[in-house]
């Protein structure tokens, strides 16, 4: 008998996910705490179990996010799955993926406008599966950098540009240290939001970036580098660490120092070089958009050697009257806010 439970026994789960072809850091129990921490952050854990042999045949790990509290964060609340679910090979673990995920929107329609499966990778065995219970797939773009690659092939598969862009910034001095306590985390979070704000978009509560130090970087999940130059501080990068793999989670920069120190560059290439010299195997660059639309990102990302991958993502609306008004709405928000 299959059974869905959301109290899950932590070793367990740990295991599971760590020793699961797919397994990922945003499937884990310690993603799940920072959630727990961080404002305005709603997590969703869910396991389809076989009461028989006390056996996890799936995992979902959720997080419904909103961008207000109150009322009016109900007309900004989405749930994201990222890296999930996983589920057992065979029969048995499609079963159990139909069960959990059934369960899950039960829950999910109550708390959110709609649900994005965000795929880390080929995921076209459940697309039928899914697309029957209404996701809607489309395709979405990465960049994963082979890391096994020594420092010389590595450089040289990046464009011309970012290798310029990083003497660049090597030139004028620009020196790249991990953040060692939470004493800079409010600078660090100031140039993420700068980044954020010109791109007019929202950004996560500062308690999002201060639960990832304090649950994640202890466990060497997590590392948090700042670009300094001339005592300032003018760019940073957070990256999260997982079974062999260093995932380019959020970035920023100062715009006085874009083209005078280019700290995007060095970030990226530090944070590369740092996961090759470290025995990690993949270097994630966290996404690059839509095929089908622009996105001036994906040009930077793609400089940098990785290879082009298109996993997708699903989305099931539950509400769609009022996604249409928060689509409004945001629309208001951003011409407002930015």
């Amino acid at each position: 008998m299959i059974e869905i439970t959301n109290h899950l026994d932590i070793k367990q789960w740990s295991e599971f996910v760590h020793s699961h072809s797919h397994g990922n850091i945003f499937q884990t129990p310690e993603i799940a705490e920072v959630y727990k921490r961080t404002k305005n952050y709603e997590p969703i854990t869910l396991a389809a179990i076989d009461t028989k042999n006390d056996e996890i045949l799936a995992v979902l790990q959720a997080v419904v996010i909103k961008e207000m509290s109150g009322f009016l964060g109900t007309f900004s609340a989405r749930s994201i799955i990222q890296g999930g679910p996983l589920f057992i090979d065979g029969e048995k673990g499609i079963k159990a993926l139909k069960i959990l995920m059934e369960y899950y929107d039960k829950i999910a329609q109550k708390k959110a406008l709609y649900t994005q499966i965000r795929n880390m990778w080929d995921t076209s065995s459940i697309s039928t599966l899914l697309e029957e219970m209404s996701y809607r797939y489309e395709g979405h773009l990465n960049f994963l950098v082979d890391l096994t690659k020594s420092k010389e092939e590595l450089w040289s598969n990046l464009s011309k540009k970012r290798r310029n862009g990083i003497r660049k910034a090597e030139k004028r001095g620009v020196v790249i240290e991990e953040m060692e306590d939470k004493s800079s985390i409010s600078l660090l979070y100031n140039l993420i939001q700068e980044t954020y704000r010109n791109a007019k978009l929202p950004l996560a509560d500062l308690s999002l970036f201060k639960s990832t130090f304090d649950v994640l970087v202890p466990k060497n999940m997590a590392k948090f580098f700042l670009a300094n130059y001339e005592d300032k501080n003018i760019g940073t990068i957070v990256v999260l660490i997982y079974n062999g793999i260093v995932y380019d989670w959020y970035a920023g920069a100062s715009r006085d120092y874009l083209q005078l120190c280019r700290p995007n560059d060095i970030l990226a290439w530090y944070a590369i070089e740092w996961g090759s010299k470290n025995g990690y195997h993949t270097f994630d660059f966290g996404g690059a958009g839509n095929p089908n639309e622009e996105y001036g990102v994906r040009e930077f990302k793609k400089q940098f050697g990785g290879k082009l991958v298109n996993f997708g993502r699903y989305m099931k609306v539950y509400s769609p009257i009022k996604m249409k008004i928060a689509e409004k709405g945001f629309s208001i928000y951003r011409k407002t806010f930015f």
